[in-house]
């Protein structure tokens, strides 16, 4: 899905351009698997609405273009590590760096580009930028270790769930959008709002990120599905259909869990579908998005605000 529009083309395209030269280094490794990524795609939804944020919010400058780029950054990290953790082998329709290049070489690159970030960070030369942005890379951490910790785990609670994605993805959409709010100098109830609209959209997609697990496109996803359960991972669906199945039901779901077996993907999407937990994750993403929408009240921004607006609405309802 493109979620650029035409008006921040310009910003998007530049971003473009310098996300490919900071991957630059004298080490060949480095590069080979920095071009890697780039071939790669991916929809670079968070630093775009960086962009969007900072012209919204009625910004002049070239600088956002280089937060965006942190943010990037940051988020192309997380994804090399999280393929190692998660042991991964597609993504995007085609082999993990780590698949391609080994797990070793992945997780070095990974720690070049995070801090490839910050050298990024700290030539904008704001110090509260650089607290958000220091603060947000440590929660995701912690949402990472967090999630590695509870698989295996069918006592995860919906509480807990969303306290792992809010660490491991919403904080990242937030700073995305806070701190576009802060470069463009906007006042802290506005820089607060954003923030808001920035989390709330991040749990919006993660959710539908995780029911899509169970019912997406494997051919549009770029990746298998059930990958999640084979991981161990207690999702909002599985979450759902536990609290909302017989007892039976619920069992079975739970040795899938403590299992991380595949294999028993054919008996839990029926139980998924039977107990309508993708049904209840959905309503919970729409929460979220409503949330995201309620938080952009009363910023007008034209094109960049209406681009804002119609990113926050398709987040609940999107197939990939």
């Amino acid at each position: 899905m493109n979620y650029a529009s035409e008006a921040i083309r310009p910003d998007f395209e530049s971003l473009n351009r310098l996300v490919v030269a900071q991957l630059h280094s004298d080490v060949g490794l480095v590069e080979n698997i920095g071009q890697y990524i780039v071939e790669g795609g991916g929809k670079r939804l968070r630093p775009l609405l960086c962009l969007l944020c900072a012209r919204a919010l009625g910004y002049s400058g070239e600088r956002h273009v280089e937060l965006a780029t942190v943010i990037e950054f940051l988020h192309t990290a997380t994804l090399l590590h999280d393929d190692v953790v998660d042991v991964s082998a597609l993504r995007r329709g085609r082999p993990t760096a780590n698949s391609h290049f080994g797990n070793a070489s992945t997780v070095l690159v990974g720690d070049f580009i995070y801090s490839r970030a910050f050298q990024l960070l700290v030539g904008l030369g704001n110090i509260e930028l650089l607290r958000l942005i220091a603060d947000t890379t440590n929660q995701i951490a912690e949402g990472e270790v967090e999630q590695l910790a509870r698989a295996g785990d069918p006592a995860t609670t919906e509480e807990q769930y969303l306290e792992v994605i809010r660490k491991k993805t919403a904080v990242l959409f937030a700073a995305a959008c806070k701190g576009a709010a802060i470069l463009a100098e906007a006042d802290p109830e506005r820089q607060e709002a954003m923030g808001q609209f920035g989390l709330n959209l991040g749990l919006a997609f993660q959710i539908i990120d995780d029911v899509l697990d169970y019912e997406g496109d494997p051919d549009v996803m770029g990746k298998n599905l059930g990958d999640d359960l084979a991981e161990g991972k207690s999702t909002l669906p599985l979450i759902r259909a536990m609290v909302a199945g017989s007892a039976e039901q619920a069992a079975s779901v739970r040795a899938a869990i403590l299992d991380k077996n595949v294999a028993r993907l054919p008996e839990v999407l029926e139980i998924i579908h039977q107990t309508g937990a993708l049904d209840y994750a959905r309503t919970r993403a729409v929460h979220f998005r409503d949330a995201a929408l309620a938080a952009l009240s009363g910023l007008h921004g034209g094109a960049f605000g209406a681009n804002l607006r119609a990113i926050a609405e398709s987040s609940a309802g999107r197939k990939a």
